[in-house]
């Protein structure tokens, strides 16, 4: 998970960890915090709703840098 594209692309529209909990139904903000900081995997339909409340493809948060880091490692095995 592109972790760091995650937090940049909150960061840079001004919403906060509490904001996207609140939109995402968490009742405390660590319920984002946690997929943000990667001790949580987000359930795909939660990866479809961040995306959409960050307004970015779903594909490009969640899956592109992963898919290239898979990629690596066949690579190096």
């Amino acid at each position: 998970m592109t972790l760091i594209k995650l937090r940049e692309v909150r960061l840079s529209q001004g919403k906060s960890q509490t904001f996207m909990a609140k939109k995402l139904g968490y009742k405390y903000p660590s319920g984002y915090a946690n997929i943000e900081m990667g001790r949580t995997k987000p359930s795909l339909e939660k990866a479809k709703q961040i995306s959409e409340i960050l307004d970015v493809d779903v594909n490009e948060l969640f899956f592109n840098q992963m898919l290239h880091e898979m990629s690596k490692e066949k690579e190096v095995c």
